[in-house]
């Protein structure tokens, strides 16, 4: 649930570049949606369905909600994971060092099985079946919007989706496209070069739409590695002796809400 900027000459243009939407199946899941948006944080997107979400202004609007009552270091890059008496010690990319009494993975299975393959084998070799499929995501913005009538369009070859990202609720800014490539082609080309998938995504992108596109005022590609998950599911995993806990959308399904719910299981067994 990720939101980037592109500076432009008719102003900044927003992307949702991660996931797209969301939706609701869960009743607990459903309650905390209910009040994002009366918080005005989420708000139905028509354009993609009846029942999907999204966050106001951006994707990330509920995560940003959540994240007010505790402390975020962003930009911390975890290197390394060892166990510290009863809890746990973490070492930073930039030097720091933190020590925790409880320690809890809420990232890619990929990322959890290498980063507990010394402390906790046995658990790295739990994360290490589910693989994520990636996504070669490229953010267009135009000067005048793109003469089709439809927002949103699904495709089954090189490009998987695209997505008007102004026609949601609460943006602002210029004209602005998602176009993100399908799993196949992700794989195919994880390593090219960021400037080859964006040029060759938005040739794509007008082939697919069939017409010509308006002047390109900002481009730029993200290459998401664990795109989508896989569902391993144990719904969340806690081991009180370690005082380790992982929790992920990859214990359950490929969804924004198995994600919460998963976090949700992982609190309540821990007790908080």
């Amino acid at each position: 649930m990720s939101m980037r900027r592109i500076k432009t000459t008719a102003g900044e243009a927003h992307f949702d570049h991660g996931a797209q939407y969301f939706t609701v199946r869960d009743q607990r899941f459903g309650s905390r949606v209910e009040a994002w948006i009366a918080d005005g944080a989420v708000a139905l997107w028509p354009s993609a369905g009846s029942e999907a979400y999204v966050g106001v202004p951006a994707m990330n609007a509920p995560v940003r909600q959540m994240t007010e009552a505790a402390t975020v270091l962003w930009k911390s890059q975890v290197t390394q994971v060892e166990r510290s008496g009863a809890g746990w010690r973490l070492l930073i990319e930039s030097g720091g060092v933190f020590e925790v009494d409880f320690l809890v993975f809420a990232v890619p299975a990929e990322q959890t099985s290498a980063m507990l393959a010394s402390a906790a084998p046995d658990l790295a070799a739990r994360a290490s079946g589910p693989r994520s499929e990636p996504c070669w995501t490229v953010m267009l913005a135009f000067a005048e919007a793109v003469a089709v009538n439809q927002d949103c369009w699904r495709g089954d070859g090189i490009i998987g989706w695209a997505a008007r990202n102004n026609s949601k609720p609460g943006r602002t800014g210029p004209e602005s496209w998602v176009v993100q490539a399908g799993p196949d082609w992700s794989g195919r080309h994880l390593e090219s070069d960021p400037d080859w998938i964006a040029v060759t995504l938005k040739a794509s992108f007008s082939e697919l739409l069939e017409t010509e596109l308006p002047l390109c005022l900002g481009m730029a590609s993200h290459r998401w590695r664990y795109a989508r998950s896989g569902a391993e599911g144990s719904g969340a995993i806690f081991d009180g002796d370690r005082r380790l806990g992982i929790c992920g959308d990859w214990l359950i399904a490929p969804r924004v809400e198995a994600a919460w719910i998963s976090g949700t299981e992982l609190a309540e067994l821990i007790g908080v």
